[in-house]
């Protein structure tokens, strides 16, 4: 069935207008009235609302809500992910899979590295690009919860911004001799993870102390030096299995 992003209050029986995007969306697959789809609005814990077409306009399409299902397919504890921004259409491939594969936020990370350098207007229109890669990629994987796409920042901003909580877990994935396989550096708990990673090249030093001052535990993956963004990724399938 058809899943939608619909970020608007529903309740049951409720009769509406889709919002833009997924009018068009629904436009492009030529649904008819009648046809049955999925919403979500997007919210944590909200779950999905079986809908169906009611009227099918020039500009608009009209449907009317039914029954909702509380399904949650997030992590038991969030992960949120600090990255290195990536060249080209890699960060958008790293956006979509890391929705996929859970995570609770992404934070593009302005490294000393980092080839694409994003600021002011471009910088808000690539967070935008970002957050429409991570929608899409909920409505395809069966997701209802939408990750947050924070704006790029550096590593000492967003540090300034978030102190460390008291049950909150940090990793920064490291090729430094002694890091501790990922599972083992993060305790037990139900609260967040804050999993760190470097754009091609991996962090400088002098980035890496930072986070180690921080509280982040330089942490392995394995054996083989994954690219920049395939490396979160796996963090986050290791995070999902051993939850």
């Amino acid at each position: 069935m058809p899943r939608f992003y619909c970020p608007l209050p529903i309740r049951a029986q409720a009769e509406f207008d889709l919002p833009a995007g997924a009018a068009r969306h629904v436009q492009v697959l030529r649904l008819q009235p009648g046809a049955a789809i999925t919403l979500f609005t997007g919210g944590a814990g909200q779950g999905q609302w079986q809908a169906e077409v009611l009227e099918m306009g020039r500009s608009h399409v009209r449907v009317r809500a039914l029954t909702h299902a509380a399904i949650d397919c997030e992590h038991r504890r969030p992960v949120h992910l600090l990255a290195g921004i990536t060249a080209n259409e890699r960060m958008d491939w790293l956006v979509e899979k890391a929705t996929e594969l859970g995570a609770a936020s992404l934070t593009p990370l302005l490294a000393e590295r980092s080839v694409l350098k994003l600021k002011g207007e471009r910088g808000e229109k690539k967070r935008e690009h970002w957050q429409a890669v991570a929608v899409a990629a909920c409505e395809q994987c069966g997701r209802n919860q939408v990750p947050l796409l924070h704006p790029a920042v550096t590593l000492a901003q967003w540090l300034a911004a978030h102190p460390r909580q008291a049950d909150e877990s940090r990793a920064v994935l490291s090729l430094a001799p002694g890091s501790q396989p990922l599972l083992q550096a993060v305790p037990p708990g139900t609260g967040p993870v804050v999993v760190l990673s470097g754009p091609e090249g991996g962090l400088c030093s002098a980035e890496e102390a930072i986070a180690l001052a921080a509280g982040f535990a330089p942490v392995t993956l394995g054996p083989r030096v994954l690219r920049a963004e395939t490396a979160p990724l796996a963090a986050l399938a290791l995070l999902d299995a051993g939850f």
